[in-house]
């Protein structure tokens, strides 16, 4: 038997960039694309693009309510006849807008011939037919030209989309009553642990329910994959060999706990006992410095990546967050820039005491407004404690070389 070696911790910039990487050579199945009604695409990855139908906007397309006329004419002193009224959705049956002439128009309504220009009501004096300009406009003020947005054959969403309401708008504005996605990727869940009991079942004093398995398969299933859930693994090295070979057959493997250097964590033990290849084998943060990344030779001839994930649950939340999402977008078939962890910016709300030596991922409540975003510590007693968890909207990042933040300080945070 081998011996698992506890080398290869990175800082989480190196961490971050090797599960990038290998995510960037990652692509989706080639068969079993699904077909699913538009409303049902939500949250899937867009399989074909989205191509525009016809030009967008269709015609000429005025963005206010007011008037279209000529831009030349409001440069003189001469009034303007109204000569009719256009409403969104209605055809313009009329005669093209003529010298010192404009048609009363809503916003959306196409722009009738002639006009070159939109001058808002605000800016208008209507006295019966007659128009007085309030201002000079130059042409092509409040109008969008047809094709503009997206000429006729142009991708409005690219294959490899997470599909959101926008996609979906953009879908239904060209005519697509359901969108090809891909099939979601199938991750397994592993929770190891003699401590863990089935959340149906009353614990006894020593004992806890295994919830990580749960929060998991939730994170899993709001970045659009598959969870199986396995059931409780015992602190065994042979149970956890079969029970990883046994997990093969999904596109990621997940183990909870184990990870540690404890007498009984053997998860390592059984990933090298079963020749995987391990990229590395911790990260230089807190919570979550144990996790571990790698890949295992399948059945077949696609490896199978893995990630064996620390037991607390603060720290199994953070590392997935962090880690193993962009990877799960990846194999899911997202092919855009945006399938690493969403960060924002804020203003501590109240100091917070740091020390220097790794990257900090503290439980914390953002509270954002029209003006200002500031953050607060949620008070926490350490990667176990799941009151705190459950209360954060995200976490407040702490740098490897800072010190004591004092209120005011601008920090980054990792958003849920």
């Amino acid at each position: 038997m081998e011996t698992a070696s506890p080398s290869g911790i990175l800082s989480y910039t190196d961490a971050d960039r090797t599960v990038r990487e290998h995510a960037a050579k990652l692509r989706p199945h080639p068969n079993g694309i699904n077909i699913l009604p538009l409303l049902e695409t939500l949250g899937r990855i867009l399989a074909a693009p989205v191509i525009a139908d016809r030009d967008q906007p269709p015609f000429p397309r005025s963005t206010r309510d007011g008037f279209a006329c000529r831009a030349a004419d409001l440069s003189t002193s001469s009034p303007l006849t109204v000569i009719g009224r256009l409403r969104a959705g209605e055809e313009w049956l009329g005669p093209s807008v003529a010298q010192h002439q404009a048609v009363e128009i809503m916003t959306g309504a196409p722009v009738p011939p002639g006009a070159d220009c939109v001058l808002m009501i605000e800016h208008s004096i209507v006295e019966g037919h007659r128009l007085r300009p309030g201002r000079q406009i130059p042409s092509g003020e409040n109008i969008v030209p047809a094709g503009a947005e997206a000429p006729l054959g142009t991708t409005l969403v690219p294959s490899g989309t997470r599909i959101g309401p926008k996609q979906i708008a953009a879908a239904a504005a060209c005519g697509y009553p359901a969108l090809p996605v891909y099939p979601r990727a199938r991750v397994a869940i592993l929770a190891t642990g003699d401590e863990l009991v089935p959340i149906d079942t009353r614990p006894r004093p020593f004992q806890i329910r295994n919830s990580n398995s749960y929060s998991i398969a939730a994170q899993v299933i709001e970045h659009g994959g598959e969870p199986l859930l396995f059931p409780i693994i015992p602190d065994d090295l042979s149970e956890i060999e079969d029970a990883i070979w046994k997990a093969l057959d999904s596109d990621l493997v997940i183990l909870l706990g184990g990870v540690s250097m404890g007498k009984y964590d053997f998860v390592e033990q059984a990933l090298l006992n079963l020749h995987a290849e391990f990229f590395f084998t911790g990260v230089r943060i807190q919570p979550g410095k144990p996790v571990v990344f790698g890949r295992l030779p399948d059945r077949s001839s696609t490896p199978r990546y893995f990630f064996g994930l620390p037991g607390n649950p603060v720290s199994t939340m953070v590392t997935f967050s962090l880690f193993a999402a962009p990877l799960l977008a990846a194999l899911s078939g997202q092919q855009d820039t945006g399938i690493g962890p969403r960060f924002a910016e804020a203003r501590l709300a109240a100091a917070i005491p740091a020390k220097p030596g790794l990257r900090r991922f503290l439980p914390a409540y953002l509270r954002a407004d029209a003006d200002r975003a500031s953050v607060r510590l949620i008070p926490w007693q350490g990667s176990g404690d799941q009151t705190a968890a459950a209360q954060a909207n995200c976490f407040i990042i702490v740098p490897e070389d800072s010190t004591d933040l004092p209120a005011d300080t601008p920090v980054r945070v990792l958003l849920l």
